[in-house]
């Protein structure tokens, strides 16, 4: 409990009418309690607003959870959170759950079975009730690059998707190209809208007419990049340039560019996102706009350091700078 609560763990059970070890198993996460007496004694937490104190039975480790692993993408990532661990004495436990929205339903209760000291997820969010049942249990956690908006109380660290995705179209506009294609990531992220609305801005401001069949929404991920990318290079007047969205998706673009005969950037040039370190290996190397991955996990392992220790935390949310990195993908149309 914090230190202005009275109400003990023992009075929420003797109103429950349950044993203390009973209340402590399910605050514990224990398996070994019927779910409906899980459920009423939930609500008994919730309606006291019990809460552990954060840091309280101190773990020595911090969790780190992705609902899928993309080397190039998620190393960055996990870089940045074991360098901030391991310099305050921690180590490092790597989950994978759920959909890119949140992790899946039994990871809560093994969370708090196992009690990290903090928890880092790379998710849209996390339901509130399982909100709830963390920072009922003292354990702090930080939402990583939202894919989605979450409410002002979650604590998350992101980018400037909007700025990115400006960045972008602007650079290709500045070099002559009218007829600009943009390839988003899953139409229900919000990092996917925001880099989409930035290349609207971007369009609108120049004067330039959208053509509705080059916006398109795709996944991420290399295949689901270059099967988009064959559909608008095989189209009747075919785009000059594209923003790719993502590093990875920009690689299926450089394939479908290959396989259509053409060169980049002679023929067409391409813009991705997130300057992951393979960016500067490809042939040509890839004009792209660096997003602080490393330095968001970073940023994300020394918030939920702060909450545990119930130091004052000035912001919950933290969206760091983006910016163009020029190579050799990007050149005048022909």
């Amino acid at each position: 409990m914090t230190d202005t609560q009275r109400v003990t763990l023992a009075e929420i059970a003797a109103e429950a009418g349950v044993s203390l070890a009973t209340m402590s198993k399910v605050l514990n996460g224990r398996s070994d309690v019927a779910p409906a007496t899980r459920t009423r004694l939930e609500e008994h937490l919730a309606r006291h607003g019990y809460t552990r104190r954060a840091g309280a039975q101190r773990s020595d480790y911090i969790e780190l959870v992705f609902h899928e692993l993309e080397s190039s993408w998620s190393m960055e990532v996990i870089e940045g959170v074991e360098e901030v661990a391991h310099a305050a004495g921690l180590s490092v436990v790597l989950t994978v759950s759920g959909d890119r929205h949140a992790p899946s339903a039994d990871w809560i209760d093994g969370v708090l079975r196992r009690r990290p000291l903090g928890v880092v997820l790379v998710f849209s969010d996390i339901a509130p009730h399982r909100r709830e049942k963390l920072r009922s249990r003292g354990i702090p956690f930080v939402i990583v690059d939202p894919a989605g908006d979450p409410a002002p109380d979650v604590p998350s660290v992101g980018s400037a998707n909007w700025s990115g995705g400006l960045m972008a179209t602007r650079h290709l506009i500045e070099l002559g190209h009218r007829r600009i294609a943009a390839i988003s990531g899953p139409e229900d992220m919000m990092c996917s809208l925001a880099r989409l609305d930035g290349y609207r801005s971007a369009m609108n401001a120049a004067g330039i007419p959208i053509d509705p069949a080059l916006v398109r929404f795709g996944d991420f991920h290399p295949a689901g990049g270059e099967a988009i990318a064959r559909e608008l290079l095989a189209l009747p007047e075919r785009p000059t340039a594209i923003f790719a969205g993502s590093d990875l998706q920009s690689l299926g673009v450089i394939s479908a560019a290959s396989a259509a005969g053409l060169q980049v950037p002679r023929d067409l040039s391409i813009v991705g996102y997130d300057d992951i370190p393979l960016s500067q290996w490809l042939s040509p190397q890839l004009t792209t706009v660096h997003q602080p991955l490393r330095r968001m996990g970073e940023e994300a392992t020394r918030l939920a350091l702060r909450l545990a220790d119930g130091a004052p935390v000035e912001t919950l949310r933290m969206d760091l700078a983006t910016h163009l990195v020029v190579r050799e993908s990007t050149a005048p149309p022909a």
